[in-house]
């Protein structure tokens, strides 16, 4: 019971230190040693929200000109994934979400545009996805102008774009120019 009790304190505190406001972030390594790290290729600002099982989250703005965010695996509360949410709007509107759930030893991962508009900025200026690692994790590539990319989920059913890998992978995924 105290146990208990201890974890939902060191919760409450997470997430009133959450609440702050931040331009950059970078979250606490894990025990894994993985993460991904978020490039900013697209010459505008990308609003990010790193979203488990509250919808309730700290807006970080990464600015435009290479800058980045990185984010050490981590695991959602209530037991499913986290979903990094990227916008060109504050307002969340023509989302790009990276997806991730971690089960030790395996990081599963997917891209969805699930969530974008047409004519959607992200599409214009493609995405990608690589890893420290690519003999055991796969990458994922959206090209610019890519509306119905292979390596997304474009619907929820699209099961072939979950990929699996080693959790002390690091990811990389670049927004814009440098995508490939």
């Amino acid at each position: 019971m105290m146990f208990t009790k201890a974890f939902g304190l060191l919760g409450l505190v997470s997430t009133m230190t959450a609440a702050l406001p931040m331009t950059l972030e970078r979250r606490d390594t894990n025990s894994t040693g993985g993460g991904v790290e978020i490039i900013n290729n697209m010459g505008k600002d990308i609003y990010l929200w790193s979203v488990s099982n509250s919808a309730d989250s700290t807006m970080v703005t990464l600015t435009s000109g290479g800058n980045t965010y990185s984010e050490s695996w981590k695991t959602n509360p209530d037991g499913g994934g986290i979903s990094i949410k990227m916008s060109t709007t504050p307002d969340q509107a023509d989302v790009l979400q990276y997806e991730y759930t971690l089960v030790s030893p395996l990081i599963y991962w997917d891209l969805s545009c699930i969530n974008i508009g047409n004519g959607s900025e992200f599409t214009t200026a493609g995405f990608a996805v690589t890893s420290n690692d690519s003999g055991s994790c796969p990458s994922a590539t959206c090209k610019a102008g890519d509306t119905a990319c292979a390596d997304a989920y474009l619907f929820p059913t699209d099961d072939q774009a979950t990929h699996g890998c080693p959790d002390t992978v690091q990811m990389t995924l670049n927004l814009g120019s440098s995508s490939g």
